[in-house]
């Protein structure tokens, strides 16, 4: 969240920001909310110090009696306090990130393309899209998935589970090489924790599984969880960022995802993903984006993929993100660019709901800065490499790349 004293100092460039973000927020209200538990705040202590004088001593019958009163308008007021301070939390937790001078000011397509690589593949023949390549080489099945658990549910098969564990392999020797520390994160969280971070646990818009009768949710990236991994520590970053890879299984209920764009892998309800997380200080959070994305484009690099890289726009970048990067890979069955990761810079938004901060060489303390990245993700990157590896007899040949993990140069 953004620090109040700041929006109070700013308010028109907040007002302004939401605006470009499409966040619909009354930032008066805010302010006057704020306005109201401030005031609210200084009566009742300065009611609690004058009772706290009258108290001393042995007090007459008419001193207890005014001081009964001078307790009951301090519990009246405490309640109205919480009802505003509730009002308030609610409001500024809403307020976006600022956004970065240099992303584009827009919607979903109002993005701009900053990379292009590799060449869109020409094929010989007519090209099947993944979902009918890895069927015709029972490599998958959607059906009985749908069967055990429901549509968008499925079962990987034969050399698609031995490809999937070969992109994650893959994926955490490079990050290993680069300094990242390998992480297996839990599935689940507690429900302040994917609040701090920035998703939604409740509500009809939420893409989140929530696991009734807990405080506990299903995770849809392990942004989540190691989002909450230090919170409320105070960290020691003299010696440089501190950079994870972790693994995990991500749920998302992709609510509303309809149409030709959700079929097969592209939307699904489960996949296994290795997300980067990073901590550093706020002078460094810049670079460490621009390493993300290296990285990233390394990965897709390695796997032979034709891609763009996009510098998303400011109303499709989230709460969290201050700027956010998506790489598009090539894809067969949308005949064009579709997202396999994206990274995002979120200052200290994330640290400020969290209470994540470092400690300074002068000893005292400053909320992080926190980064994220998609490294590797078992649902686009298969169809990916399938789609672009196709060949007229059906098969899917390997990257280079990924050959040492699969053991075979052929789907």
């Amino acid at each position: 969240m953004l620090d109040i004293k700041f929006i109070r100092e700013n308010k028109d460039l907040v007002k302004e920001n939401c605006k470009n973000r499409h966040v619909s927020l009354d930032v008066d209200e805010l302010l006057k909310l704020d306005e109201q538990r401030r005031a609210s705040q200084q009566e009742v202590e300065a009611l609690r110090a004058q009772r706290k004088g009258q108290s001393k001593g042995k007090p007459s019958e008419e001193d207890i009696a005014r001081l009964r009163k001078m307790g009951d308008e301090i519990s009246a007021l405490e309640k109205a306090m919480e009802e505003v301070e509730n009002k308030y939390r609610e409001l500024l937790l809403r307020v976006p990130n600022l956004t970065h001078p240099e992303s584009p000011i827009g919607g979903e397509e109002d993005y701009k393309v900053v990379v292009k690589k590799g060449k869109v593949p020409e094929f010989s023949f007519p090209p099947k899209d993944h979902d009918q390549l890895m069927t015709d080489l029972d490599l998958i099945d959607f059906e009985r998935g749908a069967k055990v658990a429901t549509s968008k549910f499925y079962f990987a098969k034969n050399n698609l589970v031995r490809l999937n564990q070969a992109l994650m392999s893959y994926g955490m020797d490079i990050l290993e090489k680069n300094g990242f520390t390998l992480v297996e994160t839990p599935d689940l969280a507690k429900n302040e924790i994917l609040s701090g971070v920035g998703f939604n646990p409740r509500g009809a818009e939420t893409q989140v599984y929530s696991v009734e009768g807990t405080d506990l949710s299903l995770i849809g990236t392990a942004e989540i969880t190691m989002g909450g991994y230090h919170a409320d520590e105070v960290l020691d970053l003299s010696k440089g960022p501190k950079k994870y890879a972790a693994i995990s299984h991500c749920f998302r209920t992709e609510a509303g995802a309809y149409g030709k764009t959700s079929k097969g892998l592209y939307r699904v309800h489960q996949f296994t993903k290795l997300e980067m997380f990073i901590y550093c200080k706020p002078e460094d959070s810049e670079k460490m984006h621009q390493e993300l994305l290296k990285l990233e484009q390394k990965i897709a690099d390695g796997l032979e993929l034709p891609y763009r890289v996009i510098d998303v726009a400011s109303g499709d970048l989230g709460g969290p993100a201050y700027r956010k990067y998506d790489i598009e890979a090539w894809m067969t069955m949308k005949n064009d660019y579709g997202e396999i990761t994206s990274t995002s810079n979120c200052t200290d938004y994330q640290a400020r709901r969290l209470n994540i901060k470092y400690r300074k060489e002068d000893g005292s303390t400053e909320f992080v800065h926190t980064l994220n990245g998609t490294a590797i993700v078992s649902s686009r990157f298969p169809l990916a490499v399938v789609e672009n590896g196709q060949q007229k007899d059906g098969s899917v040949v390997m990257p280079k790349a990924l050959r040492k993990y699969t053991g075979f140069k052929k789907l």
